[in-house]
């Protein structure tokens, strides 16, 4: 019985239209991208849209750095980010920009319903504004300590230490990052968004199965804190859609940047006969609709968003899948490290399905963090792709096109092992459903092993060799090439171009998961054709070199935030009486301890002219605490407490080098004694 086919809508979260795509921010696409053509594969509609978030007050002010509009601007990265994506065979079905008459649409639209609806509220409120660029300053232009946990440089609307959400003038010593002065206050009238009116219907949904369980406990936290109602307006000058009579007041680029979803697929729609809004997006709409973001936009995506589609009449999501961030060779991407990656850096080198590949080895259904180690990369590629899968091929169409006129066998040499092959298939369909690709991998080498098992025992080029077993060669070679079409078959959602390099080869129309159980037997194949090559140590080390050479011609340093719709302004210069804030003093190390459930830390007790500080500090990679005690360094004595995990850090050592072991502590010549400063 054929099962009826599924009506999926996916999405996934909209990169920032004021920078290049990084390999960061590839794992969510590449993700996403691979549950796509898996569903289309098993004969479901599913669409994937997207867009370029093209608001905002970053885009403002480099688009006046640059001289030049906003809408040139985001064209100009439209234009780069629709090449990067494309060239990693990313298949969306549109990509559009939240810059867009469907968005202005579907925002006013949905602030008009919850306004009629009660959820809506207006007052003035006292914000921060930069004396200097004379403007107000948004959220994440005001740079200050958490009001949560007492974390230093955090943004003005949530904590990236501690998770937490709140409103700019609750942060503690506040700059702007714009132009470092001190905010002053100036008062203005905003519009709310009452979260807290959705409190019940939110807490049904957030344990409704359409989160994972680690994102529903962390909301539980959230809603025991109480929901704040949501500041969505901002004051001109600013990019974006203005607020329907409201004149100089615009809507926060965080509520039209998720509405790009639906003004995506809305522009699809109206391009596309058979393609009706109502049926993915109305109230009782029977679809599916899932979203793929970074674990560090939930809040966004798991409260305000279905609160926001519930108040206007809209559907909500079926469910949002979590990711974590990427990682490599163990540490956060580095510029000073060439690890720090752009994705045509990476393109002008490897072949992306190298990449695709190697993040659907590492994820699963999960929100952790994956590291791409680059040697691992290189030599599992080499071993799985190009030992494995590929090798297959080559070992057997040879034989084939020379010695049967390039046409398979009438029956296969082994139907056990072939069925062995079909039934395995049904449980790396169930991983593919449930994002548990590295497990899907995981059955899918394996099954290679066993094709080249059969291949070595068999040893076709034995075979050829001797008289009479022709139609044994025939048999073996054709059964060979039957086990490398399935594990293409298997690999297609991850590898789709060479999946259609060995279409070609096989001579076969684009491989259907329910086709894979139907073997190719006498059929004529066309000649083969190298479908992969090994990574070559000199590829990897000439990324890394570019992605060096990219920083040096920069000249500054940009903020890296590896989620796709975070809006880092660029760090700029401080001035001499800005560093001069900092008090840096001799400290002697009385005792250094492992911190019980730390990957990272060490807890130092440091005596600072009489003065005991308690100091957690990220040097476990690189010291034993014995080693420590004793020692003298160099400490940031007047750096407000911070409240971690395992307690309260009063202060910050100083230590340099790239990581891992290669970290040092700063470590003052003879003569220097705790309590001095350091000028």
């Amino acid at each position: 019985m054929t099962q009826k086919a599924r009506k999926i809508l996916v999405t996934s979260a909209l990169p920032y239209a004021n920078g290049p795509i990084h390999i960061g921010h590839m794992v969510e696409y590449i993700q996403t991208d691979i549950w796509v053509r898996f569903q289309k594969m098993r004969g479901n509609q599913c669409i994937y849209v997207c867009a370029d978030d093209a608001h905002g007050t970053p885009i403002m002010l480099r688009a006046r750095k640059e001289g030049i509009e906003p809408e040139a601007l985001i064209a100009r990265v439209a234009k780069e980010h629709k090449a990067d994506f494309a060239d990693f065979n990313v298949g969306f079905d549109n990509y559009h920009s939240t810059h867009s008459d469907e968005n202005r649409h579907y925002a006013s639209l949905i602030y008009q319903r919850n306004k009629d609806q009660g959820n809506i509220s207006n007052r003035t409120i006292t914000q921060a504004f930069d004396p200097v660029e004379e403007m107000f300053l948004p959220d994440r232009f005001i740079k200050g300590e958490c009001p949560k946990c007492g974390a230093q440089d955090q943004y003005g609307d949530n904590c990236e230490v501690c998770g937490a959400s709140y409103s700019p003038n609750e942060l503690k010593n506040p700059v702007s990052a714009v132009s470092g002065a001190t905010p002053v206050d100036r008062d203005s009238e905003h519009y709310f968004f009452k979260l807290g009116n959705f409190e019940a219907m939110l807490k049904e949904w957030t344990r409704g199965g359409h989160l994972q369980d680690e994102v529903a406990n962390k909301l539980g936290e959230w809603f025991e804190a109480g929901l704040h109602e949501w500041d969505i307006s901002r004051d001109a000058p600013y990019f974006g859609f203005e607020i329907p009579d409201h004149p100089g007041k615009f809507f926060y680029v965080w509520l039209d940047a998720p509405i790009g979803y639906m003004a995506s697929f809305k522009n699809l729609c109206d391009r596309t006969a058979d393609l009706a809004f109502d049926d993915f997006w109305g109230r009782d709409s029977s679809a599916e609709l899932y979203h793929f973001i970074g674990k560090d936009i939930i809040y966004f995506h798991a409260l305000f968003w279905p609160a926001m589609l519930h108040g206007a009449d809209f559907r909500t999501p079926t469910a949002v899948f979590s990711h974590g961030f990427l990682t490599v060779d163990g540490q956060k991407m580095s510029k000073s490290r060439g690890t720090f990656i752009k994705a045509r850096t990476y393109l002008d080198s490897l072949n992306p399905e190298y990449l695709r590949y190697y993040f659907a080895a590492k994820l699963s259904s999960g929100i952790e963090d994956i590291d791409l180690n680059l040697e691992d990369f290189q030599a599992r590629v080499n071993s799985d792709l190009v030992g494995k899968v590929v090798n297959i091929a080559s070992r057997c169409a040879g034989f084939i096109k020379k010695r049967f006129d390039g046409k398979l066998a009438d029956q296969l040499d082994n139907e056990a092992l072939f069925e062995t092959f079909v039934t395995g298939g049904n449980h790396i369909a169930e991983c593919y459903e449930n994002r548990e690709f590295s497990k899907a991998v995981r059955e899918i080498m394996a099954l290679a092993d066993k094709a080249n098992q059969y291949i070595d025992e068999k040893k076709p080029w034995i075979i050829a060799k001797e008289e009479n077993r022709e139609q044994e060669l025939h048999a073996v070679c054709t059964m060979g090439l039957n086990l490398f079409r399935l594990l293409i078959g298997f690999l297609r959602p991850i590898l789709p171009a060479t999946a259609e390099k060995s279409e070609a080869f096989l001579q076969v129309p684009p491989l259907a998961w329910q086709d894979l159980d139907r073997p190719l037997l006498d059929h004529a194949i066309a000649a083969f054709k190298p479908l992969m090559t090994r990574i070559e140590t000199s590829q990897i080390e000439a990324i890394v070199a570019a992605s060096k050479e990219d920083l040096e011609q920069q000249g500054s340093t940009t903020t890296i935030s590896d989620g796709p719709l975070a809006k880092d302004p660029i760090s700029e210069t401080i001035e001499y009486p800005d560093f001069a804030k900092v008090d840096l003093r001799i400290v002697k190390i009385l005792k250094a301890q492992h911190v019980e459930g730390a990957e990272k830390l060490l807890q130092l007790t440091l005596d600072l002219d009489g003065e005991t500080r308690n100091v957690f500090a990220g040097i476990k990679s690189a010291y034993d605490p014995e080693e420590l005690e004793g020692k003298l360094t160099v400490m940031v004595a007047n750096l407000a407490p911070r409240k971690m995990r395992f307690g309260v850090s009063e202060g910050m050592v100083l230590a340099a080098g790239p990581g891992g072991k290669d970290l040092y502590i700063l470590t003052p010549d003879s003569g220097a004694e705790p309590g001095m400063r350091v000028k």
